[in-house]
């Protein structure tokens, strides 16, 4: 059933096989379209297609107030010259996606490395190339980790590449002297004593370094935010209108 299906241009889909030689289910599809299989058996396959997997993401969101993340393959781009060769991507599909993420007050955290993610075809008429992986949060996210990054890593066996996600600066992962951490000293017997001490005798300090701190992690967000707001006008509009 996989060559049939094939053979006809459904490069994805699903098969159920049959009780002995009776019965047996396919859902084939091709690759612009987006399925979400939720469950199957021998009489049955329920998918979520099109419009009901943004449905889907819309409902998953609580509230405004809580840091989301969101990452991974969404099977869809958000405009066309995201997309280098094959046929031109419907408009009303990328459409739907751009609607999807601004409902859920979503923003591309963006990447570096290669502009794709999804790679099909050797030769150069035959080549497709989309950024179909991706990472998007809301503005609560981002001023958390206003140095997320996603590096679009190079892919072999998986026609899709890896995303590796850091929350800081490269610099900090190559050189782990930046990560001393002396735990050992929690272990002590003379630990809690010990803080206690240095809490009651320097409150007011220790007051003003975490002033400095949140004052420090203010301006990196704002530098992060404004270097956004020149790359999508939706993301900027949420930072003007945060109260």
């Amino acid at each position: 059933m996989e060559r049939v299906r094939r053979s006809y241009g459904f490069l994805n889909g699903l098969e159920v096989d049959p009780d002995v030689s009776k019965g047996g289910l396919c859902l084939a599809w091709k690759e612009e379209v987006s399925i979400l299989v939720q469950s199957f058996s021998r009489r049955h396959i329920d998918a979520l297609g099109g419009e009901e997997s943004w449905n889907t993401l819309k409902s998953l969101r609580n509230n405004e107030e809580q840091s989301w993340f969101v990452c991974g393959d969404f099977n869809e781009i958000i405009y066309g010259f995201k997309k280098k060769g094959g046929l031109p991507r419907e408009k009303k599909r990328m459409e739907d996606f751009r609607n999807a993420l601004e409902d859920c007050q979503l923003i591309d955290v963006g990447y570096s490395g290669n502009w794709f993610t999804w790679e099909r075809g050797n030769l150069p008429k035959t080549n497709i190339r989309e950024r179909l992986d991706r990472g998007v949060a809301n503005v609560n996210w981002m001023s958390m980790f206003p140095e997320a990054n996603i590096k679009h890593l190079v892919h072999s066996t998986s026609d899709h590449c890896p995303l590796l996600i850091t929350t800081i600066k490269e610099e900090y992962i190559s050189r782990p002297e930046n990560f001393k951490f002396e735990a050992w000293w929690v272990l002590e017997e003379t630990f809690e004593a010990e803080v206690k001490r240095i809490w009651d005798s320097a409150l007011g300090t220790i007051n003003f370094e975490i002033d400095k701190d949140e004052s420090y992690w203010e301006q990196r967000a704002r530098v992060k935010w404004l270097k956004l707001g020149d790359r999508n006008t939706t993301f900027f509009h949420s930072i003007a209108t945060q109260k």
